[in-house]
């Protein structure tokens, strides 16, 4: 059981994610409150392991409660604005949900708090609901925070502690890492198929000898994920 607690400034909010949680038996609702100090003593006290969390809030702002928290528990971030996503996710958040939240929106997110965040390509191994509500990314590179549409990625590479974006009109090159990029794209989009590399799949050309073939780029498929990748795109054309 998954204790939990909601925090929205605005009362509309909190009771729609109060009745979400209401309908997912694994979790436990400690608490839903406007007063964000209120939700930092109940965390800080070790009476929470998940804060569905606004990001505007006049006390204390959504971000400023992450880095507070410091990670001692999972927060999913609630909001009707896109431009905090990297911030959130660079503090370690589980997901980023954009209002107005559907329920299978909402419930996707927790299951990754239920399922120990695992890799994507695990995940993929399940036919997918309906498309995440999310088609962009914000990624820091090393003059701006450039947004990235979806639509537009065909791979991405990972480079020790940096990873390049690969999009048919440029390389983008961004400080971050591969598990945490992964945790960021929706799964039913993007699938990782080895250490080095995460793929769209529907960019994908053709899949010969273990091999990925989208655009004039040649991508192999590791031992690690093999079976995964197989399985999906076999559950795909079933």
């Amino acid at each position: 059981m998954v204790r939990c607690i909601v925090v929205d400034d605005e009362p509309l909010a909190l009771d729609i994610i109060t009745d979400y949680v209401s309908k997912v038996p694994e979790l436990k609702l400690v608490g839903s409150t406007t007063n964000a100090i209120e939700a930092l003593t109940l965390v800080q006290n070790g009476e929470v392991d998940l804060v569905f969390l606004d990001v505007q809030m006049p006390e204390l702002t959504g971000i400023q409660f992450l880095k507070i928290i410091n990670g001692k528990c999972d927060v999913i971030l609630t909001t009707a604005y896109p431009q905090y996503a990297l911030d959130g996710y660079e503090l370690n958040v589980v997901d980023y949900l954009l209002k107005p939240i559907a329920f299978d929106r909402f419930y996707r997110s927790v299951q990754k708090v239920l399922n120990n965040k695992p890799p994507k390509v695990q995940q993929a191994t399940a036919q997918p609901t309906q498309s995440e509500a999310v088609d962009f990314i914000f990624v820091k590179t090393e003059h701006k925070i450039q947004r990235v549409d979806l639509d537009d990625i065909l791979y991405i590479e990972g480079l020790k502690d940096y990873i390049s974006i690969y999009t048919p009109d440029e390389r983008i090159v961004t400080l971050q890492n591969m598990k945490k990029m992964e945790d960021i794209l929706p799964v039913n989009r993007f699938v990782r198929v080895h250490r080095s590399y995460i793929v769209a799949l529907d960019k994908i050309a053709s899949i010969e000898r273990g091999r990925i073939y989208i655009r004039d780029k040649i991508i192999p498929v590791g031992d690690t994920y093999r079976d995964s990748f197989y399985k999906y795109i076999g559950d795909k054309n079933g």
